[in-house]
Order: C-alpha cells, then structure tokens, then sequence
C-alpha cells in the first residue's frame, strides 16, 4: 500500500511529490496526459518571483527530472474513480487499482470548447488550444484566436511574432489580460481585434478549416478566413472521476479549506482543479507544498 498517491503532474502535483517523497513516504504519481500540466500549453512566464522570464517548457521539463532524481514513481495512467474506505483510499486507472492512505489531487483544467458548428470535425485540424504547439505550422499564415483573457493575450502575442496576422475575436468590449500583455498585443501591428463579437461556426473545406464566420454586438455577421484557430475561452476542472465524493462546486471544482483537505480525511486537493481566485504556477506551487504537508500530518494521525 501507498503512503500518498498524488494525481496529476503539473506544478501542484508535481511539488506535493516532492515534498512527500523528501519526507521518506512511498508515493507515486498519476498522469493521464503530459506532465507539466497547462505549463506546456504555454510559451513563456514572466510573473514568477524572482525570474524575469522564463521558457514554460523549460521549466516542465526541469521538474520531471527533478522527479526523476527522486525516484520518484510516475504512472502513465489516466485515473478514473477514487474511492475512499475510511482509513485507506482505492485510486482506479484504465489499467488497475492502488491502494493508498491519502491521495492528493492535481489534476488541473482542461480547455473549454465553444461547441458551435464544424468545431469537432477540426479540433487538432486547423483548431488548437496550445499555440507552443501548433503555432510553428502557421508561420506567415493567418491565424485567428478566440477570447481575451491572459491565455489567449499571451499567445495572440506569441503567434504574432511568426504568423503573417493575428485576428483577435472577444466577446467582451475590452481585453481582461493583465495590463502589460494587453498592451503589447495591442500594439503588434499584424494584429486585430474584434470587441464583442461572436464565433457563429467555422468554415471549412475538404482539406481542412478555412475561417470562421463572426457575428457582431449589432447582429452582423461576416466571414473571417484564416488557416489556424487558437481557442482560449476558459477551462474544465477535470474531476470526473470524484464527483461521486461530494467534493466539488457546481462547476466542479473541488472544495477545500487552507490546508487544501477536502470534506474526506486523507482527500486533499490542490493546484488550478481547487475552488480559488487565481490560478498561476506560483499559487500551484504553494498548494502542492501546503497539501503535502498536511497529508504528512494526515499519516501521523493514523497511528
């Protein structure tokens, strides 16, 4: 049996393992996906203390070999139920069961859809939700990005930098980013942006996406042809598999106090899947530290 499973292998998760293996407990992680959690969606971060600017890779890559120096477990495995029988917890993958004392949960958001027409049919064939990655195919091409929040700011930012224009499409009447992303995407001169304006489908052709048709505040509507789509409209808590538990909002965030312990003794959350103001590497970081160590106090009481 574990001592602490965490789930997930972003920076919250990423840290809680760090601090729970340092103090001589078997641990393991859990990762669906690809560790480094939204930090791969990203090119570059310039608000954590301490560092100017830094490439999100890099710093990905950096902690899974931090991992990797710590022997620590990791299991490529997608979980899909956590159950909790008191005194240990069952955590279920595509590929087995694990039992563990405490489990720690980071398992972040996924990207949010807009769900309009010919959406599904090119997701990943000319719609994308991670400009680090797919940006370089559209290099001098024309690219739209849809919302207007720190994601889609940052990388309409990033892409304007290579592609040939940017087409900024928000549904509010102003950018909500932080003021000096705002300003530099503004000020890019192969960008545009539309104010209060909607996606009403996508257009597409037998080789692929070729635009989308828009609709204005007025009702207006008009075609807006490109070669690439980079969504960022917010995010899912991916919690799925808990919500069986009674642990999450109404939108499915997971509840927890400022120990990050969740209603369940032994269940404790951190990271962007937590009800919280603000969701950056920095607070994620703090979460994983603070949920390690009151798994720590967790374990002790069970003796």
């Amino acid at each position: 049996m574990y001592d602490v499973l965490v789930i997930g292998a972003g920076p919250a998760g990423v840290t809680a393992s760090i601090y729970t293996k340092r103090a001589n407990l078997k641990v393991a992680v859990f990762e669906g996906n690809v560790p480094g959690g939204q930090l791969v969606n990203y090119s570059e971060i310039e608000n954590y203390p301490g560092v100017k600017s830094f490439s999100s890779i890099e710093l990905a890559t950096d902690m899974i070999e931090h991992m990797s120096k710590l022997d620590i477990e990791v299991k490529y495995e997608k979980v899909t139920k956590l159950e909790d029988h008191g005194s240990y917890k069952t955590v279920s993958t595509d590929f087995g069961s694990y039992d563990t004392k405490a489990v720690i949960i980071a398992t972040g958001n996924v990207p949010r859809k807009l769900g309009v027409e010919n959406e599904e049919q090119l997701a990943y064939n000319g719609i994308s939700w991670c400009a680090i990655c797919d940006g370089p195919i559209y290099r001098d091409k024309d690219v739209i990005v849809v919302g207007g929040g720190n994601s889609a700011v940052e990388e309409g930012y990033y892409l304007s930098t290579f592609v040939k224009s940017v087409t900024v499409v928000q549904n509010l009447d102003r950018l909500t980013a932080e003021a000096k992303a705002n300003e530099k995407l503004i000020q890019q001169p192969n960008v545009k942006i539309y104010y209060e304006t909607l996606v009403d489908k996508f257009l597409k052709d037998d080789k692929g996406l070729t635009g989308a048709t828009l609709k204005d505040k007025d009702g207006k509507i008009f075609d807006v042809f490109a070669d690439g789509v980079f969504e960022y409209v917010g995010m899912i808590p991916v919690t799925d598999f808990v919500k069986h538990l009674g642990i999450t909002t109404n939108y499915g965030y997971i509840t927890v106090n400022e120990k990050m312990e969740t209603k369940i003794p032994g269940i404790l959350s951190c990271g962007d899947v937590n009800d919280k103001q603000i969701r950056q590497v920095v607070t994620a970081a703090g979460d994983g530290a603070v949920a390690a160590q009151n798994a720590l106090k967790y374990l002790e009481s069970l003796h």
